[in-house]
C-alpha cells in the first residue's frame, strides 16, 4: 500500500552557508555569488526539491549563466547551467528514509558573471516517516574544525578547468571551482572554505595584453563585498550591494594573487616595486577585517615574476606592523607534461599538486 507523502517546507538559511552568501529576508533569497558559494543539509524523506532562481545572466546561456553542482552523499547528483528563470532541482534519498541523506549546492562558476539563488527546500517524506522523524527531517550541515579564506583570481576560480583544449575560448560551462586547488585543500584538511575570487583581477592592475594597467580589475575593492557581478538579481539589485560584515572570522587566509599584476609590472622594477608596496596595504586593509588569522601568501603556479616582490611585502609588512602571523609560499611553476585547461591555465593535475604542497605548507606551519 502506498503511503501518504507530507511535504516539509524549509528556508536555504536554515541550511549551513558555504563562502559568503546574501539573504534577502524580504524575498526569502539566499543568493550565492563567489566561488564555490552554497549550502549544505541533511535531510530524512524520500527527496527533497531544491527551488533555484536565476540573476540576469541567465538567458546568455554557457557563456555567463551560473554553473552549479549538486551532491547527495558526496556523489555528483548534477552539475548544469541555470539557463532559465527558476529551476526545481530533486535529489533521491538513496537510503528511502532510513537514513539522512547529505545534501551539497555548490556554485561553480564565479561571481562577475552571474549569481544564483536558493529559494526554498522541499522534503517529501511518508505519514510513518515525519512521525518517526519529526524532529531530525532537516539537519542543518555539520560547522568543520577549521575555516579557510581564500582569496584569489582565476586560479582559485578554477578558470576553464573542463574545457578539452587551452586555445577553446572561456564560458561558465567550463568553470569549476570544486575542481580548484582552494576547494581540494578545504576536503584534504577537512575545513570550512570562503573563496573571494575574480579571474583577470590584482593587486594593482588587472590582466592587460598592451602593457595598459587595468585599474578596473583589482580584487582589494572587492574585498568587503559578498560579491562583485556584472548581472543583475531581483530586478535592479546588485550582489555588490550586500556588505559582508566578517563576523566569522577564518583560521587561516590563503592569498592568491599577482600573476595578473604580472602582465603589467613584466620585470620592471619600478613596477615591481609598486606591486610590494600595494601588496602590504591589502594586507594591512585584511588584517584590519580578520584581527587574528594566519596571513598565507601564495604565487606562482602560471607565472613567478613577482614571487620575490610578495615575500619582500611580507618582509616590509612584518617589519612595519610587527605582525609575525604571516608567511608567503611559493607554487611550483606548472608543466606542460601536466596538461592546461582553457587559456593555458593550470590544469586538474596541477591544481592537485598545488593542493598538496599548499597542505604540506599549511600542516607543517599550523599543525592541523
Amino acid at each position: 500500500m502506498n503511503q501518504r507523502l507530507q511535504t516539509a517546507v524549509f528556508s536555504a538559511k536554515q541550511a549551513k552557508q558555504l563562502g559568503r552568501t546574501a539573504y534577502h529576508p524580504d524575498t526569502g533569497i539566499l543568493w550565492c555569488s563567489l566561488s564555490a558559494t552554497g549550502i549544505e543539509f541533511g535531510f530524512r524523506g524520500k527527496e527533497c526539491i531544491l527551488t533555484l532562481t536565476a540573476d540576469s545572466a541567465y538567458a546568455a546561456g554557457e557563456a555567463k549563466a551560473a554553473r552549479y553542482a549538486v551532491y547527495c552523499n558526496d556523489t555528483l547528483v548534477t552539475a548544469a547551467l541555470l539557463t532559465e528563470p527558476e529551476r526545481m532541482v530533486t535529489v533521491q534519498n538513496p537510503d528511502e528514509e532510513e537514513k539522512t541523506a547529505q545534501v551539497r549546492l555548490v556554485k561553480l562558476s564565479e561571481a562577475m558573471m552571474s549569481s544564483l539563488g536558493v529559494r526554498e527546500i522541499r522534503i517529501l517524506s511518508s505519514d510513518t516517516a515525519v512521525q518517526k522523524y519529526q524532529y531530525s527531517i532537516f539537519v542543518s550541515g555539520e560547522k568543520l574544525p577549521h575555516l579557510i579564506e581564500f582569496i584569489g583570481d582565476s586560479i582559485t576560480c578554477g578558470y576553464g578547468i573542463d574545457g578539452q583544449f587551452p586555445d577553446e575560448p572561456f564560458k561558465t560551462a567550463n568553470e569549476n571551482a570544486a575542481k580548484s586547488f582552494a576547494y581540494l585543500t578545504s576536503q584534504r584538511l577537512h575545513a570550512d572554505y570562503s573563496m573571494v575570487c575574480y579571474s583577470g583581477h590584482g593587486i594593482i592592475s588587472g590582466y592587460t595584453e598592451t602593457g595598459e594597467r587595468m585599474t578596473h580589475e583589482l580584487v582589494p575593492p572587492y574585498y568587503g563585498l559578498t560579491g562583485y557581478s556584472t548581472a543583475a538579481i531581483e530586478g535592479n539589485r546588485r550582489i555588490q550591494d550586500d556588505l559582508w560584515d566578517f563576523a566569522e572570522q577564518p583560521d587561516l587566509i590563503v592569498i592568491n594573487l599577482g600573476t595578473n599584476d604580472a602582465s603589467y609590472t613584466g620585470e620592471d622594477p619600478e613596477k615591481q616595486a609598486a606591486f610590494m608596496r600595494a601588496y602590504v596595504e591589502f594586507l594591512k586593509n585584511v588584517r584590519e577585517k580578520n584581527p587574528s588569522a594566519p596571513l598565507l601568501c601564495t604565487l606562482g603556479i602560471m607565472d613567478q615574476k613577482l614571487c620575490d616582490a610578495v615575500a619582500q611585502a611580507v618582509a616590509h609588512y612584518i617589519s612595519e606592523t610587527g605582525d609575525c602571523r604571516v608567511r608567503s609560499m611559493r607554487f611550483e611553476m606548472q608543466s606542460a607534461s601536466d596538461g592546461y585547461a582553457v587559456d593555458w591555465h593550470p590544469s586538474v593535475i596541477t591544481h592537485e599538486k598545488a593542493a598538496d604542497c599548499l597542505c604540506r605548507e599549511i600542516q607543517d606551519w599550523l599543525g592541523w
